[in-house]
């Protein structure tokens, strides 16, 4: 879109695309199906130390060793299985087409006459 349109326009409609997203997650009470796990916490823990939490550091957490292969193995599955339900999603849109709206493709809601204006008033004379 940035080449064809502009990077004003591009920069407008990521930003839409976004605050969409998270309005939708925050009324919903969902959380985001393509997030990272690892990351999500240390984004939290960021957060919790710049409110004032006590600082970790040099503290040995039990398993804190063994277990970053493994989560780094389910992060990664779990990565992969979004992957796919986003490209399974994407194929079902794409098969579906794009929702139509608007009183033009709704047949039967839109009136066929004008309203008001000089255009109304030429349809009413004989």
């Amino acid at each position: 879109m940035r080449a064809r349109r502009g990077p004003q326009v591009a920069a407008v409609a990521t930003a839409r695309k976004l605050a969409s997203l998270f309005w939708c997650l925050l009324t919903r009470e969902q959380d985001y199906a393509y997030g990272q796990p690892s990351l999500a916490r240390r984004k939290v823990r960021q957060l919790e130390l710049a409110a004032g939490a006590p600082s970790r550091k040099g503290q040995v957490r039990a398993g804190a060793g063994d277990r970053n292969k493994n989560i780094r193995d389910a992060e990664r599955a779990l990565a992969l299985q979004a992957e796919d339900a986003y490209r399974q999603t994407i194929n079902d849109w794409k098969a579906s087409g794009p929702a139509k709206t608007g009183a033009r493709v709704t047949p039967g809601r839109a009136s066929q006459r004008p309203s008001k204006g000089k255009a109304a008033r030429q349809t009413t004379s004989p």
